[in-house]
């Protein structure tokens, strides 16, 4: 795990998700945790946290909306370790960023059209 992290200068890239998903991010170097759970997705952030680690995890939108202790404090603090989500591969089209119902709110309804 310590070349990865040497690969993306000091932070490690991380993929959780979709098999089909994941295959392309393995191909570029990520660190990938193909066909994860909500189960897996804790567990790997906790490990993150604990190690201190420098990170950039990509969630699939799925996985990303199931809530948890440590998705939830990683995404209200900040700093060393930055979720995201990624649209499924399967149904890009349903996908709906979470900054969109800010947007919404800030912007009215109209901005998004």
């Amino acid at each position: 795990m310590r070349r990865e992290a040497d690969r993306h200068g000091g932070a490690r890239l991380v993929v959780l998700g979709s098999a089909g998903l994941t295959e392309g991010f393995h191909l570029i170097g990520a660190e990938v945790h193909p066909d994860a759970d909500a189960a897996k997705l804790e567990a790997v952030l906790a490990q993150l946290v604990r190690e201190g680690a420098q990170a950039l995890v990509l969630v699939e939108a799925q996985l990303a909306h199931g809530g948890g202790h440590w998705l939830n404090r990683l995404r209200n603090e900040g700093g060393r370790i930055v979720v995201t989500e990624l649209p499924s591969l399967h149904t890009p089209h349903e996908y709906a960023p979470a900054v969109d119902e800010v947007v919404m709110a800030v912007l009215g309804p109209e901005a998004l059209k």
